[in-house]
Parts: structure tokens; sequence; C-alpha cells
């Protein structure tokens, strides 16, 4: 395997959002790829870890277990233990005032540099049953942890931040004047994925922060992230240009349908329409993909997972694919069917006696506005008209879907990699 497949293989195994790590850095930062598997140490972390789970499984999970096992991950397996500070030690200037909702936001643990004595990653704790993108209960400022880390490294102008609920570990990129950026571990995954645990060991290690250059940093000036950022534009550019290519693959699978049906479907759709139809698809899923990203859909549940999730739909197209080829995906016309249904369980919500989603409404998800994507007529209500969904393919399906989650990388053989 190349070194470029190496670290892309372990990108797609870390959920990140925002500003984080680009492939050209990390070839060159990693031309050997991540540090090596430590067996011994996986060994350990395993035992504890099912320890851990245990205890926080059971009716009275004690908070002792829980900060233990957090100080595991935090001393042996990044390296910080003669580094952490806690309690007193933390300065008390190092906080957050939120002055209208009267909280005050501190860090449960800071790592020192030993040499500058400087504040290089803020550590804030939660309870496993706290999700660390979902508001914080019974708090006067209705954030959560993620956010909360965030505006902490504002306020305190320190870079880089570590939330965690013992399984969920979350770093938090909050450069000042730039966006901010969340890249997730899942403790569970690190023993069934050795790479992710090799990737938040080399990336986040005390090695990774005091064992190199300044630019060899995640955090410091010229460092890994911020030479990433330059890369971002190109990114971007990237980005835009597969979504431009994907709305291209929806019209002409549109045109085909309508051709194949005697141009019957698309009569009176006009072609500016039918691109501002397209374009709106990929908003929603764009949508969609964020919310399920953040948690504020049902992701996870599986009566959602299978008949709603864009999410899971991706990952079921992709494997079919993978193993039939995506001649057989062009055949079969479902996808489309369930997109359609997950936009208008969006819009007006769903109940069921295993799924209850309120309806959020809005012009984006709207049924009526481009009726036809619905194989309904203009002017027809969506309440009382029967939908017959345009034919489109299941493998047009997957590449809307890959357009807005994959990013094409160029190898320097000229090959696409995914």
């Amino acid at each position: 395997m190349s070194i470029t497949r190496h670290h892309n293989e372990w990108l797609t195994l870390v959920p990140n959002s925002g500003p984080f790590l680009s492939l050209p850095v990390l070839t060159q930062a990693f031309p050997q790829g991540l540090d090596a598997h430590d067996a011994e140490h996986a060994r350990r972390l395993r035992l504890a870890f099912g320890e851990w789970d245990d205890d926080q499984s059971s009716n009275r999970p004690d908070p002792a277990i829980h900060g233990a096992w957090i100080k595991l991950v935090l001393g042996e397996t990044l390296g910080f233990e003669e580094l952490l500070a806690e309690g007193q030690n933390i300065p008390q200037t190092l906080k957050s005032e939120i002055a209208e909702y009267g909280e005050t936001l501190r860090p449960d643990w800071i790592v020192n540099d030993p040499t500058t004595q400087k504040v290089r990653l803020l550590v804030q704790t939660y309870p496993r049953s706290q999700p660390l993108s979902k508001p914080v209960p019974l708090s006067r400022w209705n954030a959560s942890p993620d956010t909360r880390m965030m505006q902490l490294l504002h306020d305190t102008g320190i870079r880089l931040g570590l939330v965690t609920n013992g399984d969920h570990w979350m770093l938090v990129n909050a450069k000042r004047n730039e966006t901010s950026g969340y890249v997730s571990w899942y403790a569970n995954l690190w023993l069934e994925e050795p790479l992710t645990l090799r990737a938040f060991r080399t990336l986040l290690g005390a090695h990774r922060f005091f064992g190199v250059q300044d630019t060899e940093t995640l955090d410091l000036k010229d460092g890994l992230l911020d030479r990433s950022a330059e890369d971002q534009q190109e990114v971007t550019d990237q980005l835009g240009y597969q979504v431009r290519k994907a709305v291209e693959v929806l019209i002409q699978a549109l045109d085909k349908a309508d051709q194949d049906h005697g141009r019957k479907l698309l009569a009176d759709v006009d072609e500016k329409v039918l691109y501002e139809a397209a374009l709106t698809v990929m908003m929603r899923l764009v949508f969609l993909f964020c919310a399920e990203e953040r948690e504020l859909l049902l992701l996870g549940d599986d009566l959602y997972d299978k008949n709603y999730a864009v999410s899971t739909l991706r990952e079921l197209l992709r494997t079919t694919a993978d193993q039939h080829g995506e001649e057989i995906l062009g055949l079969r016309y479902d996808a489309w069917t369930r997109l359609l249904t997950t936009f208008r369980a969006v819009y007006a919500g769903a109940k069921h006696d295993r799924l209850k989603l309120p309806a959020y409404g809005g012009s984006l998800f709207h049924p009526d506005r481009f009726p036809f994507l619905e194989g309904r007529k203009a002017g027809t209500c969506w309440k009382d008209t029967e939908a017959t969904p345009l034919p489109v393919s299941n493998r047009t399906v997957l590449h809307l879907l890959e357009a807005l989650q994959v990013l094409q990388v160029r190898l320097p053989d000229w090959r696409s990699m995914r």
C-alpha cells in the first residue's frame, strides 16, 4: 500500500468536520506512515476498557473508574503523565465567562509545555451518557460539549482542546478568526480498528507536541494544521467541481428518463427549473449529511438507519457496487424513492410506534416545490396526490452521495483515489 493510501485509509475511519490534516501534509510529515502498533499497550488498553465499559454500563457507574480510565488514556496512551495538571494547578485565569447565562467554562485538565510552561492542550471530561454534540442537560447555556470547548479555546487563546465522555474522544481545533474543526476517535473502535488507535497516538501523543520541531507539531505556527489550511482552497475547489458534476449527472439521468418515456415526464418543466431542482437536491443532501453527523436526526436508530438515513444509504450502495459492480445499481431504482421519502419525513415529520421525527418544515424540503421529482404534475399537493417517483437509478444516487462525502484525490500515477 502506498503511503498516500495508508493515510487515506485511516482518515476514512476518523470522522472529522471542518479543517483537519490534508493528505499532502500527512504524506510529507509521515512518509513512513503512522507510528507502529504497540501490541502490549493495546492489550492493557483492552483490559482497562473492558473494566470501564462494564462499570459504566451498570446501574450505578463509578465516577472514580470513569476518571481513572480517562487518566489512563491521557497519561499512558498519549504519554502526558508528567505533563498533566488539574484542580488547583490550573491557572484561575484559564476560563471563559458566558455572562448572559451565568456560566463559567474551565478545563478539567491541561497539558503544559515543559520548556515554555505555556498551555498547549485543554481537556474537558463528561459522563459517558453525555453525547459530545448534544446540549448538556440542566445547564443554563443550551450548548453541547464540543461547542463549549470551542468557546473556551477562543476565549483563552489556546488552539487545541480534547473533549471526551470516555468512549468518544474529540479533538477541537479552534484557531481564532478561522473555522473550527472537530475530529473524533472512539475507544471501542480502537480495539476493532487498531489503525485508529495508531492515528490517535501518532497525532495527539506527547512526542508530537514536544518531541519534534515547531513546524512538525499540530498547533504551533506553520505547523501541520496551518500548512493543511493552505490546502483547503484546493480541496474546496475540488469539492465544488464534484458537486457540479453530480448536478450534471442528475440532470442527465432525469433527461434520459424523460426521453425513455417519450418526453412526457418533464414536458412542462423549464430547463432553469430543472437545474434549480437538481441543485436543491444536492443542498438537501448536504443538510442531511451534516444533521446526521451532528446527531441532530435519528442516525443510530435501527428503523431510521434502514429506511431514511443518507449516511447508511451511501454505505449500502457502495458495498453493493464493490461486490457486484456498479452496473447492477443501474438496474435498480429504490434508492431515489428512499431519498424522496426522507425529504418528506424531514419536512412533515414521522410518527411511528418505533420512530418519531419532528416536522422541520421550511422551503428547502417542501415536496410541492418541485413536484415533478416525485412524478406529480405542477399544482398538485403532496398530501392528496399519488407520487410516482422518476426512474433515477441507484447508480446515479450513489454518485450524488459520494460527490459530497468522498474527495477525489490524484495519486502520482494519475489514478483517482477515494
